[in-house]
């Protein structure tokens, strides 16, 4: 009977643990901090202080963490109708959502003191102020009202390259405002490519994402756009950064990369044949993509200095 009670505790302790940890999405802020570090090795022109990327690191991650942890309290009841989140722990009962919101509140404290006090003021403000304009103009204004709710909302998701900037610096400039750019071009056909895969999720939730409201044709066209556009930010980016060929050659490849998958998406829509596999295809790829974008621009940076002191 007491092997019983223990098995029985211990997972609960750890579903607790694993529940406070999954209401930060913490595959989301991966992503973020993949294109912080190279955003602070290009505002260096080399390698950062070891303290200060640490530092920058933390307390982005603190931020993303709040962030989402409010999003998850005030999507609550979507997220239970929804296949691919009903797992979410506020959905299983993990913690109540007013736990959920102190543990918010909490991260963006801490997000917030720790910036100010080991970075500077102007990434800690950055950093509260993408929460909020994800918390509020995203998840409670945009979302469940209008089809461009992740065209708008994803510059929350595009101001951790500013905080990296700015940690650096201690101020903006033409080249964070473009990679800033970069990301909200990016996220649309990031996201609707997902949205394409779980459009009946989306639907039985109410939420208006394209894939809902508007024929395959037009949301595949617009995600066709959107690579497009962003191919030619990419390019603008390297030119205002001063970065040389690793950079270059990277960005061409990738861009063909993925203006070649969302032109096929296009021309399969028109066809009726688009299916969830070649979405998530693209979904997965334009996670490659950012990354390795990302990569390159560091890369590019620290091996003009390796070859100069040659």
């Amino acid at each position: 009977m007491a092997t019983s009670t223990s098995q029985v505790t211990a997972p609960t302790w750890q579903r607790t643990v694993v529940g406070y940890i999954a209401l930060t999405k913490p595959r989301i802020i991966e992503l973020l901090l993949v294109t912080t570090v190279p955003t602070m090795i290009v505002a260096q022109q080399g390698w950062p202080s070891l303290g200060l990327v640490i530092a920058t690191l933390v307390g982005g991650t603190l931020a993303a963490g709040g962030a989402n942890a409010l999003n998850m309290v005030i999507d609550r009841d979507i997220d239970s109708v929804m296949r691919r989140t009903q797992n979410r722990p506020l959905v299983t009962g993990v913690m109540s959502p007013q736990s959920a919101a102190i543990f918010a509140v909490c991260l963006e404290v801490l997000a917030f003191v720790e910036l100010w006090t080991l970075v500077n003021l102007l990434s800690a403000v950055l950093a509260i102020a993408a929460t909020l304009f994800y918390v509020i103009i995203y998840t409670i204004w945009l979302k469940r009202r209008s089809s461009q709710n992740i065209v708008i909302g994803g510059a929350a998701g595009a101001v951790p390259v500013l905080i990296g900037w700015a940690a650096v610096t201690d101020s903006l400039a033409w080249p964070p405002i473009i990679l800033f750019a970069i990301i909200f071009i990016w996220t649309p056909p990031h996201f609707w490519a997902l949205a394409v895969r779980y459009r009946d999720d989306y639907e039985a939730a109410d939420v208006p994402m394209l894939p809902v409201v508007a024929s395959m044709d037009r949301t595949t066209l617009e995600m066709l756009i959107y690579t497009i556009v962003l191919a030619a930010t990419t390019i603008l980016f390297g030119a205002s950064a001063h970065l040389g060929a690793l950079y270059a050659i990277t960005a061409l490849v990738l861009n063909i990369g993925f203006i070649g998958l969302t032109a096929q998406l296009y021309l399969k829509s028109r066809k009726q044949e688009v299916g969830g596999a070649e979405a998530m295809r693209i979904f997965h790829f334009s996670i490659t993509y950012l990354t390795l974008l990302f990569v390159a621009m560091a890369g590019d940076v620290l091996l003009r200095n390796l070859l100069n002191r040659s």
